[in-house]
């Protein structure tokens, strides 16, 4: 099994949330949280800075923690046909500075401010949504039950 610990970006503003548009190599595309792996010795608590700016070009601060999510990902499902578990840390962030912009030599094409009751029809990874929820309920556990992964909704 294949494993990724990750810190994730939840910056919501005006009723808008902050989003970033993943594209794969094949070319398909998906909503995602700005956010990705932790490198090796990072802190997860510097990693979702760096990864705000590396995503989007804005700098970011942290407001505070909302949760921790580990699903495992099936290897039918998986992109590289293994089990994988992704274990991501996701805070709540503000932008203190920068101008949007799609992250140079990235996966991410765009990153946009998106209005949270437009979500529910972008094509998005599970993260966007398990993101929202940990923001909007605010567990004491800081867990909250897996997404189901179906429709516009993707892992």
């Amino acid at each position: 099994m294949s494993f990724r610990l990750a810190a994730y970006a939840v910056c919501i503003e005006d009723g808008r949330v902050l989003l970033a548009r993943w594209v794969s190599p094949a070319g398909e595309s998906n909503w995602t949280l700005p956010g990705g792996g932790v490198e090796h010795g990072e802190d997860p608590f510097d990693a979702v800075i760096r990864e705000v700016a590396e995503e989007t070009g804005c700098t970011a601060v942290v407001d505070r923690l909302i949760g921790v999510d580990s699903r495992v990902i099936p290897g039918a499902e998986a992109r590289g046909g293994v089990d994988h578990q992704n274990v991501g840390v996701f805070y709540r962030v503000r932008i203190t500075g920068g101008r949007l912009r799609p992250e140079p030599n990235g996966d991410i094409a765009e990153a946009v401010w998106t209005g949270i009751s437009d979500v529910v029809g972008l094509r998005r990874s599970s993260l966007v949504d398990i993101g929202l929820s940990l923001a909007r309920a605010l567990p004491a556990t800081g867990h909250v039950d897996p997404v189901p992964v179906d429709g516009l909704i993707q892992h």
